[in-house]
């Protein structure tokens, strides 16, 4: 067994407890933290090199104890594992090395270091766990980090915040519990590939389909409830407004995409293997899986998500707002692809769809995360992110106000920055299945066409409204901004992703194609059991 894949959940672990034991000294509580954040930089890029998504992809898992899959407890490390890892990776050192800029003393010391890993290692076990109880598992140790960090400031407004956050996800996590055991009851193992497996031939297994599906559903509501997709958005802009810049960044940027990971793991993989009963197949579905079933469902919460969180965009009255809004739009420009690729008739379509799910979400993740951190500095220096209280930043601060602006490019789409692959791809996705004769494609195409327009609308009124024009009297005051340096690396990031662009389209595309090839999963996860 290869014990690199068990090293991303060690690394953060063990961080998170010595940043605990050392807070009273915060120096070398500091200096712990940034070191296990660059270790698990290091770890995550060690596994990736063995994985190997650009060359002899291969899917590589790992059994806890001496107990075989499916009944012992099984970590899974394959191209849209390592893939999610890598993107956490990058943003969470960018997140914890600005942090330690950002974050006054007494806020380092009451904790934020121990949270900020736990909430990493709930993620990184979310990305490489192999069944849905652990699943579960890690959701609520990456949620419990978060739901703290969100309420750190412990002002009225955070606390209301953090109260939505807690209680809805609350609700979430216990239907999801819920909706897993009655998947246990019905099929009788919890583990991916087994799954998959029985799923694929229920009568052989004593599975009834029906009550598959609407446990699966239940599941798919939680996953849209985590991941802010209309109509369970409006969690989103309080709790990103409420929480420090790095924690927002890292909401945005990665724990979100946790939700996304599931939805493309458990639909693309596990779930598709089982067809849809007679009598509930819906017209113009072009195939018979259980995927099939959900396309419509994910391609009106896509469009929902696009349409709500850019007008909400356009019309906030701050920097944190409109960034929160917009994370609400920008992860429905995420599901939209996998909402066509769900009901293609075309493997060549669905693997496209996939990879432009997730070339999307690495822009959003670095993107995202820069705007949050840069609106972090903003706050930092003048006191205030309110466009009221802003204006004139690009003749104060050149530097801050170029890589926000360089963020919010990639964002709308702009070449060579990374985000205009992503955008292109949910294009050329829509385009190619309406050409396919894909129902609802052009719908689709049409909808990110306007999405689009909504992300060039709000982002320029915020550059026009809070970096350009007259110097305000509070910019002129304001002091130093802070992290400048970890901004300037973000966006150098966000241009290099978008030049050397060719081995992040391969490795998305292998990620995708490990979601979409099942038997190869299952093969590799349960060896000689496979059937």
């Amino acid at each position: 067994m290869n014990q690199l894949v068990i090293e991303p959940l060690l690394v953060p672990l063990v961080t998170a407890i010595l940043t605990l034991v050392f807070r009273r000294y915060s120096t070398v509580q500091r200096g712990i933290s940034l070191l296990g954040s660059a270790a698990y930089v290091v770890v995550v890029a060690l596994l990736w090199t063995d994985v190997d998504p650009l060359g002899a992809a291969r899917t590589i898992p790992y059994q806890l104890g001496n107990w075989p899959a499916p009944f012992g407890i099984t970590l899974v490390a394959d191209p849209l594992s390592v893939f999610m890892l890598g993107l956490a990776a990058v943003v969470s050192f960018a997140a914890m090395v600005f942090s330690v800029q950002y974050v006054d003393e007494f806020g380092q010391q009451l904790s934020y270091h121990p949270l900020y890993h736990f909430m990493l290692v709930g993620v990184s076990g979310a990305f490489l766990t192999g069944d849905i109880f652990n699943l579960f598992v890690w959701f609520e140790v990456m949620l419990m980090s978060s739901y703290i960090l969100v309420v750190f400031y412990s002002g009225p407004q955070h606390t209301r915040a953090a109260l939505q956050y807690v209680v809805l996800n609350l609700i979430g996590s216990a239907v999801m519990l819920l909706a897993i055991g009655g998947i246990y009851s019905t099929t009788g193992t919890l583990n991916m590939a087994d799954l998959a497996q029985r799923l694929a031939n229920p009568a052989a297994n004593s599975i009834t389909p029906l009550p598959v599906l609407g446990l699966s559903a239940l599941l798919f509501t939680v996953f849209a409830l985590k991941s802010g997709l209309a109509p369970f958005q409006f969690w989103v802009p309080p709790a990103y407004s409420a929480a420090p810049a790095p924690v927002s960044a890292m909401l945005a940027g990665v724990v979100k995409k946790v939700g996304i990971y599931a939805i493309i793991r458990l639909y693309f993989t596990v779930f598709s293997a089982m067809s849809i009963p007679a009598g509930l197949s819906l017209p113009g579905l072009s195939g018979t899986s259980l995927l099939d079933f959900f396309g419509p469902v994910m391609f009106l919460m896509a469009s929902a998500s696009i349409l709500l969180g850019g007008l909400g965009a356009v019309g906030r009255d701050d920097i944190d707002g409109l960034l929160s809004y917009s994370s609400i739009g920008q992860v429905g420009f995420i599901v939209l692809p996998l909402a066509i690729g769900a009901t293609a008739g075309s493997e060549e379509i669905r693997i496209l769809a996939v990879t432009a799910a997730l070339i999307y979400a690495l822009n959003h993740a670095l993107a995202k995360g820069l705007l949050f951190l840069a609106s972090g500095s903003v706050f930092s220096s003048v006191g205030s992110t309110r466009f009221a209280d802003l204006g004139g930043l690009t003749r104060k601060e050149p530097v801050l106000s170029a890589v926000f602006f360089v963020g919010a490019l990639s964002l709308i789409g702009i070449p060579p920055l990374s985000g205009f692959f992503g955008k292109f791809l949910v294009f050329r996705t829509a385009g190619d299945a309406g050409a396919a004769g894909e129902p609802g494609a052009y719908v689709a195409l049409g909808i990110a066409l306007f999405g689009a327009i909504l992300t060039i609308a709000y982002f320029s009124r915020a550059w026009n409204r809070g970096f350009w024009g007259e110097v305000n009297p509070m910019v002129e005051n304001g002091s130093a901004p802070t992290g400048v340096l970890v901004l300037v690396g973000l966006a150098a990031l966000v241009l290099l992703v978008g030049i050397g662009f060719d081995p992040v389209y391969r490795a998305a595309e292998a990620a995708a194609g490990a979601a979409l090839h099942r038997q190869e999963y299952v093969q590799a996860v349960l060896g000689g059991g496979a059937a």
